[in-house]
């Protein structure tokens, strides 16, 4: 084809791209030097101000807000996904000084959420294999002296949960992609002790879409134990076919514990990959991924308080009353009942399990803060994501602030080695991070004063 083309218009092309190659190598090499040149807990506020992971380092603080929004198209949409590379030599994930980094477990395939048991063992979701696998660390080791796996022959399993609440759990209860699933469970089994039983036979399945069909499934029991949330993403990006089936999609949904009483508890969510109890309040938060298409600054994914009845936009609106114009003119009677999330992040980021820090191992100021891990864009000219994030909360609310806690997973030419998803709070007050790129847990604990 290219030799057919006029030498004239060879030549915009290739002055085209040594254009872009040489503006692309100025603007990495400025961002070198601003990231060298930052100071620690710098705040970057405004339209643009993210940066990319050229730019992330632990202690950087980001604050966007909606009025940094760009206009839709404002950039063109990008199919940029990760390329994925084994760890180079020499490469390790950043923290910030009085942390510390261990591979705590290497070798796994594919893991997802990992959730810690009352009695301290870590339970890890193998999505792609089906199985879930238990972890068991005595007194704080950097790494398991037991690894189990739990139970297998799962479907695409994810969501993880104990129950009741508390100190001595009966049951283990897993979300496949389609249904919920409970098996018998005392504290310290490493292997299941009896069949499952399926307790929600029909949440609606997911695929493995860019841009849609959603298949995580994340759980969690309110703090009474009284009632179970289950979170479903979309079947598409923002509803393009109306014949697509999105009924129960996009949704939290509410059961008791079992599998009775069924209503949807929020509506208007993309994806809320995680969800999380918050300790102090005893709310129900999730970690969610917006929509695609719309260019490199919309729309940012958030974190945010769910308000039971809430309806949160998707997919004719987003953050508030800005309508997608894929939907242009489409129920206006729902504009102003759209919420605002609480804290939004970089667009594309892809935010996936979150948790609240009630370890004693960090200092106190960490104490009830949310973490989330961001897996990274697909859908964005210049990387984002790939790296664990912090929440500050102050008196349990959060200040829309989040801050870089764990980068460095991209190396400097763009390509990724590892991809954060899971995080938990381990029985010494260590946080683990699973990584599916890399097929690893990593461990993070304090060291310093």
């Amino acid at each position: 084809m290219l030799n057919r083309m006029p030498l004239p218009f060879l030549f915009v092309i290739l002055l085209g791209t040594l254009a872009f190659q040489a503006r692309e190598k100025s603007r990495l090499e400025e961002d070198a030097v601003d990231k060298s040149n930052r100071p620690a807990d710098s705040v970057l506020a405004g339209q643009g101000a993210s940066g990319n992971w050229t730019s992330d380092a632990p202690g950087i603080r980001h604050h966007v807000t909606t009025a940094d929004l760009p206009k839709p198209f404002a950039t063109a949409s990008v199919d940029n996904g990760p390329h994925l590379v084994s760890r180079p030599a020499q490469a390790w994930p950043h923290v910030k000084a009085g942390f510390k980094v261990d591979l705590f477990l290497e070798g796994l395939d594919n893991p997802r959420l990992i959730r810690t048991a009352p009695n301290g063992d870590i339970f890890v979701a193998e999505s792609s294999p089906g199985r879930i696998r238990v972890l068991r660390a005595a007194g704080g080791a950097d790494h398991p002296q037991i690894n189990e796996v739990f139970v297998s022959g799962l479907e695409k399993p994810f969501g993880i949960a104990f129950y009741p609440p508390g100190p001595n759990p009966q049951y283990v209860y897993i979300c496949n992609t389609g249904a919920v699933i409970r098996f018998p469970y005392q504290s310290g089994d490493t292997k299941a002790r009896g069949p499952g039983e399926t307790v929600v036979p029909d949440i609606p399945s997911g695929g493995l879409l860019r841009g849609g069909g959603h298949w995580t499934r994340d759980i969690a029991f309110s703090n009474d134990g009284r009632k179970m949330y289950i979170s479903v993403g979309s079947h598409s990006n923002v509803f393009e076919n109306p014949n697509e089936n999105e009924l129960r999609r996009a949704d939290i949904l509410e059961y008791n514990p079992d599998g009775s009483g069924f209503r949807i508890f929020a509506s208007g969510i993309r994806n809320a990959v995680g969800l999380a109890i918050d300790p102090q309040t005893g709310g129900l938060w999730a970690s969610v991924n917006e929509r695609d298409g719309l260019g490199d600054d919309l729309v940012p994914d958030y974190i945010t308080r769910i308000k039971d009845g809430g309806f949160y936009g998707w997919p004719w609106y987003y953050l508030g009353s800005n309508q997608d114009p894929r939907h242009s003119g489409e129920h206006p009677e729902m504009r102003d009942k759209v919420l605002v999330p609480d804290v939004l992040l970089q667009s594309h980021s892809a935010s996936l399990e979150m948790t609240f820090y009630t370890g004693r191992q960090f200092p106190k100021e960490y104490t009830n803060d949310a973490f989330a891990c961001e897996h990274g864009s697909w859908n964005r000219s210049f990387r984002t994501g790939y790296k664990l994030i912090r929440l500050p909360l102050h008196k349990g609310v959060p200040t829309g602030e989040y801050e870089d806690f764990m980068t460095g997973f991209v190396t400097p030419d763009g390509t990724v080695w590892g991809r954060p998803v899971g995080v938990t709070v381990a029985s010494d007050g260590s946080l683990l991070v699973s990584d599916d790129a890399g097929n690893a847990i990593w461990r993070i604990s304090f060291v310093g004063k």
